[in-house]
């Protein structure tokens, strides 16, 4: 069988999750940056990072495939947000099928990991991004934020690291 593990990371989260699950698993990790020729491969694992709801690189590189009949495809997104939190994987969710042919969602297996953020390494626009969404939610009574808002309200502007290798377990027995 020929398997891939695809991954889009700006910060290195994503990347830490790809390069150990391709170490647990024997498939190699390539960025979606330098993916060549998808549809060559039987197995198709894409980790992306969640920046503004939206899975980084995961658009653009599933968008190539042309035949998905006989193909196993996984997607793990990394996020800040609690990802055991309904509300959170709805969102999420919903934000990946908008990016995705409905045939694509309707056959993927979809996880969701926990990742970090160093506010020190934002590139200017994500920092920008991030003070925005701060302002926008930081004055909202506590009973009324989401715990996705919570989450960013309690970490912003510190560096946090979530990144769990044992949550990769469930992708791996998927595999």
């Amino acid at each position: 069988m020929n398997n891939i593990i695809i991954y889009g990371s700006n910060y290195g989260t994503t990347e830490q999750y790809a390069k150990e699950l391709s170490k647990r698993t024997n498939i190699e990790a390539i960025s979606f940056e330098n993916v060549q020729e998808i549809n060559k491969y039987d197995k198709i694992i894409y980790i992306g990072g969640l920046y503004a709801g939206g899975v980084l690189g995961m658009s653009k590189t599933l968008r190539k495939l042309t035949n998905i009949q006989n193909k196993t495809i996984i997607i793990a997104t990394v996020g800040l947000a609690d990802p055991t939190d309904e509300k959170n994987i709805n969102n999420i969710r919903n934000n990946i099928k908008v990016q995705i042919s409905k045939e694509i969602y309707d056959k993927a297996k979809i996880f969701h990991l926990r990742g970090g953020i160093d506010y020190s390494k934002l590139k200017f626009f994500h920092k920008t991004m991030m003070k925005l969404l701060y302002n926008a939610v930081k004055n909202i009574p506590q009973e009324k934020l989401s715990s996705e808002n919570k989450a960013m309200i309690e970490t912003y502007n510190k560096k946090v690291n979530f990144v769990n290798f044992s949550d990769l377990d469930k992708i791996v027995s998927e595999i």
